[in-house]
């Protein structure tokens, strides 16, 4: 008896109608990203320069540290290589110190050993290139 609603007057009873339209509601989810404060952006920014300095200054040292290790090489080789040759003179300056060597140039160029005996010298006398002599001066 759902015709009396209402009181006691007659009320049509309605049926669905297709008047009536339902709408379903969709919710639609957004996500918003959070932006970052200012303050941590910057921190973030000096934090990357601070790195990248850092990284600056040791890759500076250790391009230092190498050109000082090539330099040292190389005045390692130039001192090698000033002692062999000072080695070498010093060998060929003993030769020509020793007195037996001037007397086998001396015989290969074909120069003969005077003996001492064979001459006689006079004290006092020297001669000089021009051919006078001067008596008791050295």
């Amino acid at each position: 008896m759902a015709a009396y609603i209402r009181g006691n007057l007659a009320v049509e009873e309605r049926q669905n109608s297709p008047e009536r339209v339902k709408i379903k509601e969709t919710r639609r989810v957004v996500y918003r990203t959070s932006r970052l404060p200012t303050q941590e952006k910057l921190l973030y920014l000096f934090t990357v320069l601070l790195c990248a300095l850092v990284a600056g200054v040791v890759i500076w040292r250790y391009a230092q540290i190498y050109q000082m290790n090539t330099r040292i090489q190389n005045v390692e080789r130039e001192i090698s290589r000033l002692e062999a040759d000072n080695n070498a003179l010093k060998e060929k300056l003993s030769k020509m110190i020793d007195p037996s060597q001037y007397m086998d140039e001396a015989a290969k160029k074909g120069l003969v050993r005077i003996q001492e005996d064979n001459f006689v010298r006079v004290p006092g006398e020297v001669k000089t290139q021009q051919g006078s002599s001067t008596a008791g001066k050295p």
